[in-house]
């Protein structure tokens, strides 16, 4: 059974940093594009970053760029999110989201081209 599970959300102040993890069972993860994206109240879901199956070629949305980094494990069978100089507006429930064969060009903007969805984790920055 395919299984997607984000994790590493919480609470941090203005100017924190997490890192989200996202683990995969039930299949190896080498074949797909990793998407994070991500979704406050009231605001339509938004495309934060992605990064390709071959782990080349990486793509940020212009509000988190030069704060955030995709990165990708493939042994451990993890995608990753490491989020630094949080802000207040970063408040929202991230997802990971996996678009197979994506080997050259991932889709920040399409998340129709994504197959599988995890569940979200919650990230507040608040002080």
């Amino acid at each position: 059974q395919l299984h997607i599970v984000e994790s590493g959300g919480g609470l941090v102040q203005p100017g924190g940093s997490l890192r989200l993890s996202c683990v995969a069972s039930g299949f190896t993860l080498e074949n797909y594009a990793i998407g994070w994206f991500r979704q406050a109240p009231g605001k339509e879901r938004e495309g934060v970053s992605c990064i390709t199956a071959s782990g080349v070629t990486t793509d940020y949305a212009d509000s988190v760029k030069g704060r955030f980094t995709i990165s990708r494990d493939n042994a451990k069978n993890t995608a990753y999110l490491h989020m630094d100089s949080l802000r207040p507006e970063d408040t929202a429930v991230y997802y990971c989201a996996l678009n197979w064969g994506a080997y050259v060009h991932c889709s920040r903007d399409a998340p129709w081209e994504y197959n599988y969805w995890g569940q979200g984790t919650q990230v507040a920055v608040s002080s």
